[in-house]
């Protein structure tokens, strides 16, 4: 069965009116957690899409005080890319991605029968092909991130807070000048911290009390939960225990095993 636009798009528009202010364009895209905003006067009627990259260009142009004052009174419609690129829901979606491929473009707007109804965007197409892995749960490196945030020792935990905060993640791993790994530091270790006074100069490295818990990356899930369950952790830094020295592989957490048993075709969905 051939995939659409449909499949993938995101569904409904988060719009802004065109006289919205390059301020508040960023506060709603940072609230939403978006990459673009819908630029409408009413949600079916788009005049154009502005865009994080559209404000990067303005904070890059706004190097002085005459320039940044000029930046501050423009509105969306200044800066929006019109008119806005559209394709159609039931269009298939390998022709969808490769429109956005040969015209460089980053998104679309989804129609369906003229009518506004979402947004298709890249990101939208790469959550679809990983949708498509298959389901393995046998240990802890078919569950574990990957991916995840990583700082030095040497930074200042405001840093590290702010790192956090805009990745929307709950923990940030912590290595030496030579990437070996120190500590891992979660938003639990950073309430402490609240309503103290926290010096400048504070560094992430000065957190780190609590005993650094790993796990093999071959380990089995129930030996993973195990160890969480017993020391009262919600995440893990996965290793590679037959080479101590390098540097970590990732992080598993109690969400991600949960995520896993949700995912469709997990033995936990089966009826």
């Amino acid at each position: 069965m051939t995939q659409t636009v449909k499949d993938f798009m995101h569904q409904g528009l988060i719009t802004c009116p065109p006289a919205t202010s390059l301020g508040q364009v960023a506060r709603l895209l940072n609230i939403h957690h978006v990459h673009a905003l819908i630029v409408a006067v009413e949600a079916d009627g788009p005049l154009g899409i502005i865009s994080d990259f559209d404000l990067l260009a303005a904070e890059w142009l706004s190097a002085d005080e005459e320039s940044l004052n000029a930046m501050r009174t423009l509105t969306a419609r200044d800066l929006m890319t019109s008119p806005t690129e559209t394709v159609e829901a039931s269009t298939a979606a390998h022709e969808a991605a490769q429109r956005m491929a040969d015209k460089e473009i980053h998104r679309m707007l989804v129609t369906e029968d003229g009518r506004p109804v979402g947004v298709i965007s890249i990101s939208n197409f790469v959550a679809g092909i990983a949708d498509q892995e298959a389901v393995r749960r046998e240990t802890v490196g078919d569950v574990m991130s990957r991916t995840f945030l990583v700082c030095r020792e040497d930074i200042t935990v405001f840093s590290a807070s702010r790192t956090m905060t805009q990745a929307g993640w709950r923990s940030i791993i912590v290595v030496d000048s030579k990437g070996k790994l120190r500590g891992i530091i979660t938003g639990r270790d950073l309430l402490r911290l609240v309503g103290r006074h926290i010096e400048d100069n504070m560094l992430v490295g000065q957190l780190i009390n609590r005993k650094l818990l790993t796990t093999d990356i071959h380990s089995s899930l129930q030996e993973a939960a195990d160890v969480m369950i017993q020391n009262h952790r919600h995440r893990l830094v996965v290793v590679d225990q037959s080479d101590p020295e390098c540097f970590p592989l990732g992080v598993i957490s109690s969400f991600d095993i949960v995520a896993a048993m949700a995912r469709p075709g997990s033995i936990w969905q089966r009826k």
